[in-house]
């Protein structure tokens, strides 16, 4: 089985900065891996250690400092990297990233049996990226999954989780699966691998690899637009009482009174 597997280098939370064009800056930004994206490589790995014959390369589309972070997965146990980085590539909403990994699979590792993403990603939480992946393939899909259970006659049997229960479901090969996180803590590499890691070649594949015209990839490919971007700042003022259950119930009739939505008996 070939995996394909979709990671994504998200800026710290506390370390946001925004382009003229309201998109997050991610050059030159102190960026982790997507938590969702940990348990989509946990995913993988899983696979791999359950089937034997696996071989994963690891896609991710960003600047030049994302090559770190594929690094990190390598020392993992992931077998190879490309890393999809162009100027040009700047600025993509999740129709035009989905396009260009689409792309990216397609001429890095087009006998892919299986893509694995996380279902979200931190800085944007749009759950689309995957679907996209999938919609430009021309692949089934399955969200929301949770865990694999087996492999048999070339379909993979998966459970994901709604919002009523677990569901378990069948897909046949190639196709696509968005991760949620789990219980379990995710492994970490061990001194091997991370010297493994650093003698492997990442490749790099540009917008002249992907026979993509120039005006479908990053800003100029993106149908959305962001108008504004801004941080939520609350403007209420908090007070603080210490009373007691008589007290508390007639200072709250008194500020319901007050706002006029309980009105005087």
């Amino acid at each position: 089985m070939k995996i394909a597997l979709c990671i994504k280098q998200v800026p710290d939370t506390t370390d946001i900065r925004w382009t003229e064009n309201n998109t997050i800056q991610r050059e030159g930004v102190e960026s982790i891996i997507n938590p969702y994206d940990v348990f989509a490589t946990e995913f993988a790995l899983n696979l791999k250690s359950e089937l034997g014959n696996v071989q994963i390369t690891a896609f991710t589309m960003g600047p030049a400092q994302a090559e770190g972070m594929l690094r990190k997965v390598l020392a993992l146990g992931c077998d190879e990297a490309v890393l999809v980085s162009d100027k040009k590539f700047a600025g993509a909403d999740t129709y035009a990233t989905g396009l260009t990994l689409s792309r990216a699979i397609r001429t890095e590792l087009p006998d892919f049996d299986l893509i694995v993403c996380g279902q979200f990603a931190v800085d944007g939480d749009t759950a689309q990226t995957g679907p996209n992946i999938a919609n430009f393939l021309n692949i089934p899909q399955v969200t929301y999954v949770k865990d694999f259970k087996e492999f048999k006659d070339n379909k993979l049997i998966l459970t994901r989780e709604l919002e009523d229960g677990i569901e378990t479901v069948e897909t046949s090969l190639p196709s696509l699966v968005c991760v949620l996180t789990h219980d379990y803590e995710p492994r970490r590499p061990y001194i091997n691998g991370i010297i493994s890691a650093s003698r492997k070649q990442v490749r790099v594949c540009g917008l002249d690899k992907l026979s993509l015209p120039v005006e479908k990839a990053g800003l100029r490919g993106s149908p959305t637009y962001v108008s504004k971007a801004f941080r939520n700042i609350s403007a209420h003022n908090a007070e603080k009482f210490v009373l007691t259950k008589d007290e508390s119930v007639n200072l709250l009739k008194e500020k319901l009174e007050n706002l006029g939505v309980l009105k005087n008996a």
